[in-house]
């Protein structure tokens, strides 16, 4: 899962180096969609909650020893991750 949190994050992110921003935290990189593309209409929110929820994951996963992934939850991660990527590509 952290992987396919790492496509959507520098996907993201991508968009700020666009638009000529660096994040200081990759909570940043989700706020800064937010304001900047879902509040003007541009983005649907989804994209933001999908991202902040798979950042909140890879928080556990990286400091939750007992965590464990199923199967299931990393193929939904990596279609998640997918359809995030393609989405960033036409933002």
């Amino acid at each position: 899962m952290m992987c396919s949190y790492l496509a959507m994050f520098h996907s993201a992110r991508s968009i700020l180096y666009r638009d000529g921003y660096r994040e200081r935290s990759h909570c940043c990189v989700a706020r800064y969609l937010g304001a900047k593309y879902v509040d003007r209409g541009s983005l649907e929110s989804e994209w933001v909650d999908l991202l902040d929820h798979y950042r909140e994951l890879r928080h556990r996963n990286r400091y939750d020893v007992n965590l464990s992934v199923t199967v299931r939850e990393a193929e939904d991660a990596i279609e998640a991750a997918a359809r995030f990527l393609e989405r960033m590509r036409r933002l």
